[in-house]
């Protein structure tokens, strides 16, 4: 086989740089090693940046977003029983979208088969060979099948478990991580929101986060510890927690089934360089936020809207210059959204026993209410929220 542009992956990123391409006129295979059904259907992130709102428009697939996302032009922070909104609107003029990543994975992968481009599922035993020179490939069994995929350049959009980063050359790599002593339950369940924009809780006992999917699914989230046992967490003993963390004065949080429960880790994560030879890196293969500041999704998309335009001045006209400037343009964005999802992890997140007082936690009150009674800072949490300018 032979295309312009390999992608390894088929989340956000892959899906949506093989989007951007083909707008652009440059051919791409996607190789996936999940089936379509797996895909489609795993719970990730659900708030867009206005920027990745755009960018799904401007490919075509925004169709089913524009009819069922929930566009908030603000959030709450919630501490010592009080609300405090952050009014994105005001601040900045520009809003975030609550959109399922596992709806515009479905939408995204729906344009592309009906484009006709190569997407091919449940690929195994990936090697890539050849990134140091110009005509790289990319090895992989399929349907049965050995196939050797030659190309210009490859993508590697596969996540942090995937073989891309791996690549790059060991003495060629720098790391940089922090791991959180803590992790979040998160919840889906069938019932509507008890606030029509997202709640983030400082509570003593810990962080609770109430966020939605949909008008009538809600999605909640409790600071637990990162070895916590999923087991001694009963319905009762989840919606009972959620109350006390989420009180305030008028506030009820109405109760329903739930439908799927998980334990996610929190970790920071950046790897250094983003691009090696003709290899790139977008998206989880290249760096990890913790989910409290919603940015790992956005991510995704702001690396391959860089990496589209780098692509494509490499296949239409050889010209290097853009992807030679890829891992530095990106890395800059990156280390800045890092920064503000470790604040906000920082600063909601305790880890004090429940009871008791600390220097720290009398800090992060200190910066709860500077953060709620200051238009500067407030400003700062609004620009970051809704998305830093792509370079």
């Amino acid at each position: 086989m032979r295309t312009q542009v390999a992608i390894i992956g088929a989340g956000p990123a892959g899906l949506m740089l093989g989007a951007l391409l083909a707008q652009r006129g440059v051919a791409s295979v996607i190789v996936e090693a999940r089936s379509r059904d797996y895909i489609e259907h795993r719970i990730r992130a659900g708030v867009l940046e206005q920027g990745s709102v755009d960018a799904v428009h401007e490919v075509g697939a925004g169709a089913r977003m524009r009819e069922h996302g929930l566009v908030h032009d603000g959030t709450i922070l919630r501490f010592a029983g009080a609300s405090h909104r952050i009014d994105f609107r005001a601040l900045t003029g520009k809003s975030v979208t609550v959109y399922s990543q596992h709806e515009l994975v479905r939408d995204l992968v729906a344009h592309r088969v009906a484009s006709g481009a190569p997407l091919l599922f449940e690929v195994s035993d990936v090697t890539i060979h050849g990134i140091d020179g110009a005509t790289p490939t990319l090895r992989f069994r399929h349907a049965g099948a050995d196939v050797t995929l030659a190309c210009d350049a490859i993508a590697g959009c596969d996540g942090f478990h995937g073989v891309a980063r791996a690549a790059i050359p060991a003495a060629r790599r720098a790391v940089f991580e922090r791991d959180y002593p803590y992790g979040w339950l998160g919840i889906l369940a069938d019932v509507a929101p008890s606030s029509r924009e997202l709640i983030y809780a400082h509570h003593d006992r810990g962080f609770a986060l109430l966020s939605m999917r949909s008008p009538r699914v809600s999605r909640l989230y409790l600071q637990c510890a990162a070895d916590e046992d999923l087991a001694a967490w009963s319905d009762a003993r989840i919606w009972d927690e959620l109350a006390i963390r989420l009180a305030a004065d008028g506030f009820a949080l109405a109760t329903g089934p739930i439908t799927q429960r998980s334990i996610t880790p929190m970790r920071s994560f950046v790897a250094e360089p983003m691009r090696f030879g003709r290899l790139a890196l977008a998206g989880d293969a290249a760096h990890i936020v913790p989910p409290t500041g919603a940015k790992g999704l956005n991510l995704a998309i702001a690396d391959v809207r860089l990496l589209a335009e780098a692509l494509t001045a490499l296949c239409q006209a050889g010209d290097e210059r853009l992807l030679d400037a890829y891992s530095a343009t990106c890395l800059r964005r990156v280390w800045k959204v890092e920064r503000f999802s470790a604040w906000m992890t920082d600063l909601l997140h305790t880890s004090d026993a429940p009871g008791t007082a600390s220097f720290r936690q009398r800090l992060q009150r200190a910066e709860l209410d500077y953060v709620t009674s200051s238009p500067a800072a407030m400003t700062t949490l609004a620009e970051n929220y809704v998305g830093l300018p792509l370079v």
